[in-house]
This record gives C-alpha cells, structure tokens and sequence, in this order.
C-alpha cells in the first residue's frame, strides 16, 4: 500500500508537470494568437485606409470623368455653333457671290454698251472733225487765197491696188493747181493709214499721170506710224 502510495504521488507530480506545460503552452498559444488577431487587426485597418483612398481616388476620377465629359459636350455644342455659323457664312458667302456675278455682268453688259456707244462717238465725232477740217482747207484755199480748187478725188480701184481686192477708194483732199496734193486727215493715225495715203497715192499717180505730194494729217499717230512716214515719204502734221 505504500508503495502504491508513493507511486501515486509520483503519478501525481507528473500529471501536474505536464498540466503546467499544456497550461503554459495554452498560454503561449493564446498569446501568439492575440499576436496575429493584432496583427490581422492592423491589416484590416491598412487594408480599410487603402480601400477608402481607393475609393476616394476613384469618387475624384469619376469627378474628373464628369468635368470631363461635360467640357466635352460643352467642346461639341460649340463646334455645332460654329459649324453652323460657318454653314451660315457659307450660304450667305454664296449668295454675296451670285450678287456679285449678277452685279458685274450688269456692269459688264454696262460698260459694253458704253464702249459702244464711246467708240459710235468717237467714229461720228472723228468724221464730223475730219469734215470740219476739209471744209476749213476748202475755205483757206479757194477763198482766202484764192488759188487753186478743192474736191474729193474718188476712183474705182478694180486692180485692187490700194486695198488688195476692187473697191472704191477716196482722199479726203485733193489740191490741184499745178502742184497736186492729196490729204488723208484722220482723227488718230497709224502706219496702217500711212501705208494707205502711200498707195492711194501710187494709184493718183497711174491714173492722172501727175505725181501728187502725201500730206497726212491728225492729232494723234503712233510711233509705228512716224516710221512709216519717214519710209514712205508721207508728210505728217500733227500736235505730237
């Protein structure tokens, strides 16, 4: 009994130890425990900051969408006034156009028939000068001076000598009175009209058989026209 006793208590001492290191070991265990619950707490809490400025971030980029896409339809309302505005102007350009069309074909038709009427002008003012002109040499020399007749020398040219094909040619003076002088008088002159007198006067002198002097007069001739006379041997009187 005794030793059962002994080896009770022996059995005993054991069983404590052992239960002092389960309660020791519970005890580290529960520690380490509450060492990672702390530590999984900390997580959440970095976890939790991260996801609010996630969120925040993400709230200040869907503000920044918003802004954005209302400068966008802001942007695009007026590029639509503008399109519209330049539609506009386009119309309104086009029209000015046609106006303008319209307004410088009237002022063509305008001016042509203005020219018309200057050159009509011009042609009867030039006549009426150049028969002024015959008439005041007609006077000068059968009145004033009293010699020598005055008349218009026409002659069909059948050769067509002075215009290259048969045609009536006339000289608005002819002087005969011993000299024979043919005057072409012209309210402006080129060679053309030189060359002219120069046959015409060719023509006087097969037909009358008198050599006649070449006397062109005008207010204006040209410098083709100057060259040709001093060619020819046609004499010009003129203010230039």
């Amino acid at each position: 009994e005794f030793r059962l006793a002994v080896a009770g208590l022996l059995g005993l001492d054991t069983v404590i130890s052992e239960l002092r290191k389960l309660r020791e070991d519970f005890n580290r265990f529960v520690e380490l425990e509450d060492r990672r619950w702390e530590e999984n707490r900390r997580r959440w809490e970095e976890n939790n900051k991260r996801w609010e400025e996630n969120w925040r971030l993400w709230e200040e980029n869907m503000k920044r969408w918003e802004e954005n896409e209302r400068r966008w339809q802001e942007a695009y309302r007026r590029f639509e006034a503008i399109e519209e505005e330049l539609r506009r102007l386009r119309e309104d350009h086009n029209r000015l156009r046609e106006d303008f069309n319209r307004a410088y074909e009237s002022f063509m038709k305008r001016m042509d028939s203005f020219e018309r009427r200057l050159i009509a002008l011009g042609a009867r003012w030039g006549l009426e000068s150049e028969e002024a002109f015959r008439e005041a040499m007609k006077g000068i020399v059968e009145e004033i001076l009293g010699a020598g007749k005055v008349e218009r020398w026409r002659y069909y040219d059948k050769e067509g000598e002075v215009l290259g094909y048969p045609a009536w040619v006339e000289v608005d003076l002819a002087i005969r009175d011993g000299a024979h002088v043919l005057v072409e008088v012209k309210a402006s002159a080129s060679d053309s009209d030189v060359v002219k007198l120069w046959r015409v006067g060719h023509l006087y002198e097969r037909v009358v058989g008198v050599k006649p002097r070449l006397v062109l007069v005008t207010p204006f001739i040209d410098e083709r026209g100057l060259e040709a006379s001093k060619r020819l041997g046609v004499e010009v009187y003129t203010k230039t």
